[in-house]
């Protein structure tokens, strides 16, 4: 068998497929509920993120190329250059929309806070396999904690509270994984419950407005509860089978804001319906259960606590977003995984599925 026949076999070509497919339909999402009204930098956005897509996969097949064990010698590198680039953020970031979370570079405009959830991954992996003796000592999960929080705190600082969730649930999903056990959670958890009110203090207006219309839905509808009840109405609006393409009313006439972003799966519901949002659900399965595949089959412990780490971002990523948009959850900012507006977003979620194409591929070669 020739190596370029071998090379092509290696890969996982329904994985690429199926991340290429969420990504090309965000576009198309977007594009289609952006309306005839809306402002001419509205309608240009599906073409960003577009342009966002094809950037992805690039850098996701260029990854794939490289033995998926470089990522192992660059884990500690990676965290230390975008731990030091939150720290620019808070100094020079660009602000918008009321937060600092941007890096300007020439005419682009990266988030490292994005780029952080998958460097927390390979950085957690790579602890725990140099110290794979060690995992029955609880004083090993010390560190990876405070590595954790140090990176969540200069992002919630930003403000960004969606991205400071990410981090701490992904961590707290490997360190289960990995060992730690339940009661410290719990014991955590009671800690944080105690001092609540002192959480409660320092955040901004618009956070405790989100967590009061989560427990009170009525209490602002055409204030802080606008986003929620408008989101809940395209959703519903969609009924069976939707309203078909390039129907999306609510986003189209702007009832629905943040549409291309947060909400985007408004959209999807409004225009395909149960069938459509079902649709949606299963591809994040499948891709979902390819990476649990790799990780139960991990050759090394680093494989399995990354491919298990990124499925844990992705799982927690689509849960989130979609309790926020049905109003089972309250809106803290987390994007859907390669549909939602985002360069930083999509550059990072195309690397991650990168990596676990070139895990595939050197299993396939093993």
């Amino acid at each position: 068998m020739s190596f370029s026949r071998r090379a092509l076999l290696s890969v996982d070509w329904r994985l690429l497929a199926a991340a290429a497919g969420l990504a090309a339909l965000g576009v198309l999402i977007i594009y289609s509920t952006s309306g005839m009204h809306a402002s001419l930098l509205r309608r240009s956005l599906y073409l960003k993120q577009a342009t966002w897509m094809v950037i992805g996969l690039f850098a996701m097949a260029l990854l794939c190329l490289f033995p998926y064990r470089t990522t192992w010698h660059i884990a500690y590198l990676f965290y230390g250059v975008l731990l030091a680039a939150l720290l620019l953020v808070a100094l020079l970031g660009r602000t918008g929309m009321g937060a600092q979370r941007w890096l300007s570079i020439g005419s682009f405009a990266i988030q490292p806070s994005e780029f952080m959830k998958l460097s927390l991954i390979l950085l957690l992996a790579r602890y725990f396999e140099d110290r794979r003796e060690q995992l029955n000592a609880p004083r090993v999960f010390i560190v990876p904690i405070l590595l954790t929080l140090l990176p969540a705190a200069l992002v919630l600082r930003q403000p960004d509270l969606g991205t400071a969730i990410m981090l701490l649930l992904i961590s707290a999903s490997i360190l289960i994984m990995m060992g730690l056990k339940i009661r410290w959670f719990v014991l955590l958890g009671a800690v944080g419950s105690a001092i609540t009110p002192v959480l409660w203090h320092y955040l901004h207006d618009y956070q405790k407005n989100r967590i009061l219309v989560f427990l009170y839905p009525d209490m602002d509808p055409m204030g802080a509860g606008y986003h929620v009840a408008q989101s809940k109405i395209a959703v519903g609006s969609g009924g069976l089978i939707g309203k078909g393409w390039m129907a999306a009313t609510q986003s189209q006439l702007n009832f629905l804001p943040e549409n291309h972003t947060d909400f985007v799966f408004a959209g999807l519901a409004e225009q395909g319906g149960f069938f459509g949002s079902l649709c949606l659900l299963l591809i994040y399965a499948y891709l979902l259960s390819r990476g649990l595949r790799l990780a139960r089959d991990a050759h090394d412990l680093f494989t399995m606590v990354t491919s298990f780490g990124i499925v844990s971002m992705f799982a927690w990523q689509v849960v989130i977003n979609i309790g926020m948009v049905t109003g089972i959850m309250p809106v803290v900012g987390i994007p859907l995984p390669l549909l939602s507006y985002g360069g930083s977003s999509m550059l990072m979620n195309m690397l991650a599925i990168g990596l676990l194409l070139s895990i595939q591929k050197s299993r396939y070669q093993y």
